[in-house]
C-alpha cells in the first residue's frame, strides 16, 4: 500500500479527535486551561490498521532495499527488520543519536523504550509524524529514507519522551535529553513545549520552541524557526493552531496565537495573533492573504 493509499484511508476512516487536555497529565491540564487549548488538538486514538500498514509497508521498503545493495542490507535488519514495530525502531534511534557513547545510547534507548510502553499514543505520534513527512515532503518518496535519514524526525520523537519525562517529574533527565538533542541534532525544544501530532521538522537544523509553546496538529516548522515567550509567564507562550506552515527563519515570540491553516512567511517576525487562514510576512510581521482585513502581526 502507498503512502497516498494509506493517507486515503485514514481519511475514509474519520477517526475522532480527543479532547486535547486529555493528551497531559492534571497539572498540565491546568496550564492549558490558563492558556487556552484552541491551539491545539492532539489526535489520541490508536489507529492500529494504519499502524499495521504502515509498518509492513516499511518492513517492505526495507527488505527491497537490502536487496538492492547487501552492505546497506546489514544495517537495515539492525535499523528495522529485526524490531516488532516502529516504537522499538525510534527507541534505538534516539539512543543512537543522542547518546555519546555505547552506555548512554542504551540508556537512552531504554528510556525511550519505557516512555512508549508506558505512553502507547507516542507510538501512535510516531507513526502519524512519519505519515506527514509522507505527506507534505515531494522529496520524500517512500516511508523508509525520513526514517533512516531526516533528523527532524528524530528529534521530534526525542522531544516526546522527554515531555513524557517531564510530566512525570522527571526533569532532570528530561533536559538531558533536550540537552543531547540539541548538541547532536541541532534542534532544541523545551521538555514543557506540547507538540501535536502529524507534524513535520523540515530541514530541523536550527529549530527552537520554548517553554510552555503550544503546537498542534499537521503542523510543518522549516529550519532556523524560533517559537518562544517574551517573560517568564506561562501564558506567554506563543500557541500555533492546527495545520500552520512556519516557514524557514521565522521567529514567533510572547502571547501570540496563530490560528488554524495560517502560513508564517520566511524571515517573518511575528508578535501578535494571526487569524486562521491568514499568511504574515515581514519584519514586524503584516498581514495577506485573509479571509477578512486584520491589519497587522506586528508589535
Amino acid at each position: 500500500m502507498s503512502s497516498k493509499q494509506l493517507r486515503r484511508l485514514r481519511r475514509n476512516r474519520g477517526e475522532p479527535k480527543q479532547d486535547p487536555g486529555s493528551w497531559f497529565p492534571s497539572a498540565e491540564r491546568d496550564i492549558l486551561g490558563a492558556i487556552g487549548t484552541g491551539a491545539v488538538n492532539v489526535m489520541t486514538t490508536r489507529p492500529n490498521v494504519i499502524q499495521q500498514e504502515l509498518w509492513s509497508c516499511l518492513r517492505r521498503e526495507a527488505r527491497q532495499a537490502a536487496t538492492r545493495d547487501p552492505v546497506f542490507g546489514r544495517s537495515l535488519a539492525a535499523a528495522v527488520l529485526d524490531h516488532a514495530d516502529l516504537g522499538s525502531v525510534v527507541a534505538q534511534q534516539i539512543g543512537g543519536r543522542l547518546g555519546r557513547s555505547s552506555a548512554e545510547q542504551a540508556q537512552f534507548a531504554a528510556v525511550a523504550r519505557e516512555a512508549h510502553h508506558a505512553a502507547p499514543d507516542l507510538v501512535d505520534a510516531a507513526y502519524r509524524d512519519l505519515d506527514a513527512i509522507a505527506a507534505h515532503d515531494p522529496a520524500a518518496t517512500a516511508l523508509l529514507p525520513p526514517l533512516l535519514n531526516y533528523k527532524g524526525y528524530v528529534a521530534l520523537q526525542a522531544h516526546r519522551v522527554a515531555h513524557w519525562l517531564w510530566t512525570n517529574e522527571r526533569t532532570d533527565l528530561a533536559l538531558r535529553l533536550q540537552a543531547e538533542s540539541s548538541t547532536s541534532l541541532q534542534v532544541s525544544i523545551h521538555p514543557s513545549a506540547r507538540i501535536g501530532t502529524s507534524v513535520f521538522l523540515d530541514h530541523a537544523t536550527g529549530i527552537v520552541i520554548g517553554a510552555f509553546a503550544v503546537v498542534g496538529d499537521d503542523v510543518t516548522v522549516l529550519q532556523n524557526v524560533t517559537i518562544g515567550r517574551r517573560d517568564a509567564l506561562p501564558g506567554r507562550a506563543p500557541r500555533i493552531g492546527r495545520g500552520v506552515l512556519l516557514s524557514s527563519g521565522a521567529t514567533l515570540l510572547g502571547d501570540v496565537q496563530v490560528g488554524d491553516f495560517a502560513r508564517i512567511g520566511a524571515g517573518a517576525m511575528v508578535t501578535s495573533d494571526v487569524p486562521a487562514g491568514c499568511t504574515a510576512v515581514g519584519t514586524p510581521a503584516r498581514l495577506t492573504n485573509c479571509p477578512e482585513q486584520p491589519t497587522s502581526a506586528g508589535v
